[in-house]
């Protein structure tokens, strides 16, 4: 709607996870050179935990693209209170086919899978998005999974990515032995004053538009709104892209912000303007 008004060549806050719009602040960029050394490393697993929109399905993304052929890839983003199976799930993520619906069967079609794949000189990275929801008893699967690696290579890498409740239930006493495994671990926090500015320009360059298309203070009032969380960030300037459009402003000020706040306000979009930030640390293994 808005895009050729503004100049956009592409529509710059869509909440979609796009790689090729990742913002390199200081915390994404180190975060994904954690996650990196992970995998060059050999680490059984990796952990990247952060708050609801604060860009970690983006950064994964942004991973895996890096990923070069060595390293095969499969995605799980579809967790819930009640998953379960765990072996039938990785089987589909990897796209295997087991030759029976038995827990032994599935299991055999995995490690042989992962087996031909380190024969053939590539190692499996299972990605396990939204894992917060997993339960006690499917975490402590994953790690009796990862025992089918051997001693000085492993054939299996696990990267859990979640919510800060994830950090919580690792804690707990019955998982002492998983969060002993964990050897990289990230906590995404907001964006802070200034980084929400870069990260606004820097959204706006990509699409093609004018960096300075909002006022500082403009973006100000967003990151006050917003607290820097990426994809509140993002609601909060399509809105006020649309409102500058429909009023035929070349820019957007901090009294349009405000129209925008006020009139959204209450409503299913933007409802996220007083969420709870407070960073929960892990104390295992942290290396954030």
């Amino acid at each position: 709607m808005y895009e050729r008004h503004f100049g956009f060549a592409l529509k710059p806050f869509a909440l979609t996870p796009d790689p090729g719009f990742l913002y390199p602040s200081r915390q994404h960029g180190t975060a994904l050179t954690m996650l990196e050394y992970g995998i060059e490393s050999q680490a059984a697993f990796s952990l990247l935990t952060g708050e609801i929109g604060s860009g970690k399905t983006t950064l994964v993304h942004k991973l895996v693209r890096q990923l070069g052929e060595r390293t095969a890839v499969g995605l799980i983003s579809n967790t819930h209170a009640r998953f379960s199976a765990l072996h039938g799930w990785v089987l589909s993520a990897l796209g295997v086919t087991p030759p029976g619906n038995s827990e032994i069967a599935m299991y055999d079609a995995l490690t042989d899978h992962l087996i031909r794949e380190y024969a053939r000189g590539r190692r499996t990275l299972l990605i396990i998005d939204e894992a917060q929801n997993l339960s006690v008893q499917a975490l402590e699967e994953l790690r009796l999974l990862s025992n089918v690696n051997c001693e000085r290579d492993l054939v299996l890498q696990i990267l859990l990515v979640g919510q800060p409740e994830l950090r919580e239930t690792l804690l707990r006493a019955e998982l002492r032995q998983f969060a002993q495994r964990v050897s990289v671990d990230f906590h995404l926090k907001s964006l802070d004053a200034g980084e929400t500015a870069g990260y606004i320009r820097h959204r706006l360059e990509v699409a093609g538009g004018e960096p300075s298309l909002f006022s500082p203070d403009a973006v100000g009032l967003i990151h006050a709104h917003t607290r820097g969380v990426p994809r509140l960030v993002n609601q909060l300037c399509d809105y006020a892209l649309v409102y500058a459009y429909a009023e035929k402003q070349p820019g957007i000020d901090a009294q349009l912000i405000s129209q925008v706040v006020s009139d959204r306000r209450g409503g299913i979009a933007l409802g996220g303007l007083t969420v709870d930030l407070r960073p929960k640390p892990l104390s295992v293994n942290d290396a954030s």
